[in-house]
């Protein structure tokens, strides 16, 4: 009878048991050390959220539903002190709003203001990108600059400075116009003249953030695509119309909605300029709701300040549905 060797036997048992692989013992102590590595990343990753999510729940999350709260109940300012002293009165605040024809003036000055301040906005913006990228080539980076200059600077400044422009005996607006024997009218205490103004401020204004954008998206037009289309015969605006502007509308719905969140909230040209005059011809939704917080109805400004959300939610679905891509 043959006998095999005793290291023989050891040398297979230890290979089928590293075959089998480690022990139970040690799968389980790899897998708490793994889990113990994993909850110190989190508790880390948590413990560098906190700061920021202690802030947005103090000044943002917290607000958003106190004032959501605020718009189904009767608070008045009188009700700090006792905050359990008021009533849940559901939609009438919403109601007593669109029964206020101030409110109706509100909506519409802030109607007009986005749907001609905005399509202005995108034009200017989109011409300016094009001239820029083709049209001027000496001094393009001073142009760049003169364009978004406005927008870094504080509307606060910018409005102060276009009602002084605008002062009707001494604005330099009207002393120009008095050279050419023009007698310049009271821009800003003038109900036909003083929203016209405000929209070609805002344009004025805002075109360097669309010209930015627009530049971007145009100097990432495909060269080959220009050449072929040349090519096959197609001139200039048949180029910019079939080729440039169907790529470029990334960049037209991004400029479109944030520009669009920005003038359905209008409120410190207005405020700073007006202060809703005259005769309301100024006065924005925000304006109003600033205003009713201000003669300490907190319910009825919390209600107009989410009929404000609402119509921001609308025209932001309706830009995606128009501008956005086909394919």
């Amino acid at each position: 009878m043959t006998t095999m060797p005793t290291s023989t036997i050891t040398g297979q048992g230890t290979k089928e048991r590293e075959a089998a692989g480690p022990k139970p013992a040690a799968r389980r102590r790899t897998s708490v050390l793994r889990r113990s590595a994993q909850g110190r990343q989190a508790r880390a990753a948590w413990v560098l959220a906190a700061p920021f999510l202690a802030l947005f729940l103090a000044f943002m999350l917290l607000p958003v539903v106190w004032s959501l709260l605020m718009s189904l109940t009767d608070t008045q300012s009188a009700d700090l002190r006792t905050p359990l002293n008021v009533s849940f009165i559901g939609f009438d605040n919403y109601v007593r709003l669109f029964e206020d024809p101030q409110f109706f003036t509100a909506l519409r000055n802030t109607g007009v203001f986005v749907l001609v301040a905005l399509p202005l906005t995108l034009a200017a913006g989109l011409a300016a990108a094009v001239a820029l990228n083709s049209g001027i080539q000496r001094f393009r980076a001073v142009f760049r600059v003169g364009f978004y200059l406005p927008v870094i600077t504080s509307i606060v400044a910018v409005a102060v400075v276009w009602k002084t422009l605008l002062e009707p005996h001494a604005g330099l607006v009207n002393t120009v116009l008095a050279w050419f024997g023009i007698d310049g009218p009271a821009w800003l205490a003038d109900t036909r003249f003083a929203l016209p103004v405000m929209i070609l401020m805002a344009v004025w204004r805002n075109l360097g953030t669309v010209m930015i954008i627009m530049l971007a998206g145009l100097q990432s037009v495909p060269q080959s695509l220009m050449e072929a289309a040349e090519l096959d015969g197609a001139g200039a605006w048949q180029r910019f119309w079939r080729v440039t502007f169907p790529l470029l509308r990334p960049a037209l719905l991004l400029t479109a909605v944030t520009t669009g969140i920005g003038y359905l909230q209008f409120f410190d040209e207005p405020f700073v300029m007006t202060d809703g005059g005259p005769l309301d011809s100024t006065l924005s939704a925000t304006l109003y709701a600033y205003k009713q917080f201000g003669n300490g109805n907190y319910d009825v400004a919390s209600a107009a300040g989410y009929v404000v959300f609402v119509l921001i939610i609308a025209l932001t679905v309706l830009q995606f549905r128009v501008l956005r891509d086909k394919d």
